[in-house]
């Protein structure tokens, strides 16, 4: 079983808690996890281009004229694809369907692999509880500091700097902003609003958690309530 250490607000140690081998010991598979990243993109892919066919556009409602006698090409309706306005041939539609079948187990077990990945390279970092008096970026901002998430002042990061920065090291250094996703046991309107405005940090319900969003984020911070809520939601 592996330990992992919970702090509270302030970055102090308070105990170790030992995690469920069944949601986060599971043996990684990365062929496994390939499969339901594609399959939950897939799915949630939206039909945006779409173009009307000769049976969809207006007009050409009789024949633009005779079929013998004028020297003309012979033409049935305007609503020909030959025609300037009329249909697409081969074109995109919205009966397209991108969606990729997965099986439900599959698709659980990729993404207790994947939160056992997280642990096992010590990404978890838990809380013993995430509590605001306000809605203020400014309060969630320094609990991240003093977990380390974030950097402790501006200052801190000017003197890591051996030389003055130019465009391409201040580009570099957003690249390197450790992306966190928050799991909230339950919703909380005044962390939800705090965490918000963070920059680099994403924040879903425990119940709602899926493989993209836990391979997108580098860490993943909770509170101890979030991981009892993912073992009832996703072991049986």
């Amino acid at each position: 079983m592996s330990k992992v250490t919970v702090y509270n607000q302030n970055g102090d140690k308070v105990k170790e808690l030992e995690l469920n081998p069944k949601v986060f010991g599971v043996a990684v598979k990365p062929e496994v996890i390939f499969q339901a990243v594609i399959a939950q993109q897939a799915n949630s892919r939206q039909v945006l281009a779409d173009v009307k066919s000769k049976a969809e556009v207006s007009g050409g409602g009789r024949k633009p004229w005779r079929q013998k006698g004028t020297g003309r090409a012979r033409h049935g309706s305007i609503r020909s694809p030959l025609w300037r306005g009329g249909g697409i041939t081969f074109g995109p539609t919205s009966e397209r369907n991108f969606s990729v079948k997965i099986n439900r187990k599959a698709k659980q077990k990729a993404l207790l692999m994947s939160l056992s990945d997280k642990a096992a390279h010590n990404k978890i970092v838990l809380v013993d509880d995430l509590k605001l008096e306000a809605a203020k970026t400014k309060k969630f901002f320094a609990v991240l500091q003093n977990l380390e998430l974030r950097a402790k002042s501006v200052k801190q990061a000017k003197k890591d700097a051996v030389k003055k920065e130019t465009v391409a090291d201040n580009k570099s250094k957003k690249s390197k902003l450790k992306k966190v996703l928050l799991i909230l046991p339950k919703k909380d309107e005044t962390v939800y609003r705090a965490a918000s405005n963070v920059a680099g940090l994403e924040i879903i319900a425990a119940n709602s958690l899926n493989i993209v969003d836990v391979m997108n984020s580098q860490y993943l911070l909770m509170p101890v309530a979030a991981v009892e809520q993912i073992e009832k939601t996703f072991v049986k």
